[in-house]
């Protein structure tokens, strides 16, 4: 099967929970010095949920799939996040999801001119389903976290 899909940056979501949110912000930080220099890593955030105060999650920015499914079958991964799996929501049917961005605009723009400074989605040829993309680090993240 063949699809065309956007190449670009991806955002893998990690969902967390704890009652405290110290320890949270204690594990990030660590695990976020661990993958300091991580290559393809353009940055990560711990966001805290608005409607749940036991819920938490952190977004971490690739350059693209290939740097993001390369670290996450490379031997750091599991030493680099560890500080924050025992706080992973087990509770959901998945307690990560994983996006690829297909268009931006940049925040600062203050009108229609500024949308020539829009990105247009690039487009690579994909030969495998699109499924694919998710499936792989999936199991992995699934049952060693992310």
């Amino acid at each position: 099967m063949t699809s065309e899909v956007a190449s670009g940056a991806v955002e893998v979501v990690l969902y967390h929970l704890s009652d405290d949110p110290d320890p949270v912000l204690d594990a990030y930080h660590e695990a976020s010095r661990r993958m300091a220099g991580t290559a393809g890593l353009l940055g990560n955030k711990l966001l805290h949920a608005l409607g749940d105060p036991r819920g938490y999650v952190v977004v971490s920015r690739w350059s693209d799939w290939e740097a993001f499914t390369a670290w996450e079958k490379g031997a750091a991964h599991k030493e680099q996040t560890a500080p924050l799996r025992q706080f992973r929501d087990t509770g959901r049917d998945r307690p990560f999801e994983i996006y690829r961005e297909l268009a931006h605009y940049p925040g600062d723009r203050t009108g229609a001119a500024d949308l020539a400074h829009a990105t247009e989605p690039a487009t690579e040829l994909v030969t495998e389903p699109a499924t694919d993309l998710v499936t792989e680090p999936a199991t992995e993240l699934a049952t060693e976290g992310a």
